[in-house]
């Protein structure tokens, strides 16, 4: 299975618009893929904090419809990363979006764990409430959001949920790099999956980004890793390595909690 993770570099001199028609050119420059992954947020910035409101989309709003047509000219399963969503009811909520190569939405996933504490996207943002996974032809695929890493009770549902490959996009910040990328092998490492990290990069809202996507197998070794600009990760990787793990370190039997 061949995946690219498209590192985008959030740049507040570029519009939003702008910033769509690029990242779908990027996209499409990736047929040929099994699974592309976009970063969180990536429309704004995960930090602008100020712009979620004035930026907030329909679901099936401006970015939706113009990565529902990259996945279909390059014919491929797209996780388009997060957008700041607005409901029908007026709450925001930061919302992933994933789809399959004919462009059909395969599904969303409202992010559950609401970063800032009291005030930003913990404030701003509603809850999501439901775990989501997605069936790929080669693997089932669970999806999480940023903050949601450092919550591996979520991953364990998503794992009981069948998933062998967790994609979480993020905006991670620079100054908590190490633990983005010990929370990613963790993760792989506990869940016997494959973990693929995608972040942005460059500084945006006075936030330096981490940067560094990252590939981790089901024994929590790197496979890939990016550096920290703009850069597009692809790596081939065998998604049959899951079962092979799990039978032979068979962990996940133990469980008792």
């Amino acid at each position: 299975m061949r995946a690219s993770l498209i590192q985008i570099a959030v740049d507040e001199d570029e519009s939003v618009e702008s910033r769509r028609r690029r990242v779908a050119s990027l996209v499409r420059d990736q047929a040929g893929a099994d699974l592309v992954v976009l970063p969180e947020l990536w429309t704004t910035g995960a930090f602008a904090f100020e712009e979620f409101g004035n930026e907030a989309e329909p679901l099936e709003g401006p970015t939706y419809e113009v990565m529902a047509k990259a996945a279909s000219d390059a014919g491929v399963w797209l996780h388009a990363g997060s957008v700041p969503e607005r409901s029908p009811d007026g709450t925001l909520y930061n919302t992933s979006l994933f789809f399959s190569p004919s462009g059909e939405l395969a599904a969303s996933y409202r992010k559950i764990h609401r970063f800032g504490f009291d005030k930003g996207e913990a404030v701003l943002m509603g809850r999501g409430e439901d775990l989501v996974t997605v069936r790929l032809p080669e693997t089932i695929v669970g999806v999480a959001t940023c903050y949601d890493l450092r919550f591996p009770e979520l991953f364990r549902g998503l794992v009981d949920a069948g998933a062998e490959t967790l994609v979480i996009p993020a905006g991670w910040p620079e100054r908590r790099r190490a633990h983005w990328t010990l929370l990613a092998r963790a993760r792989a490492v506990e869940n016997q999956a494959f973990v693929l990290a995608c972040g942005t990069a460059g500084t945006h809202a006075r936030v330096p980004q981490a940067g560094h996507s990252i590939v981790v197998d089901p024994w929590g070794e790197v496979l890939a890793e990016a550096g920290a600009g703009e850069e597009i990760l692809t790596v081939e990787f065998d998604p049959g390595k899951v079962s092979v793990t799990r039978e032979l370190f068979p962990a996940l039997k133990d469980r008792v909690l």
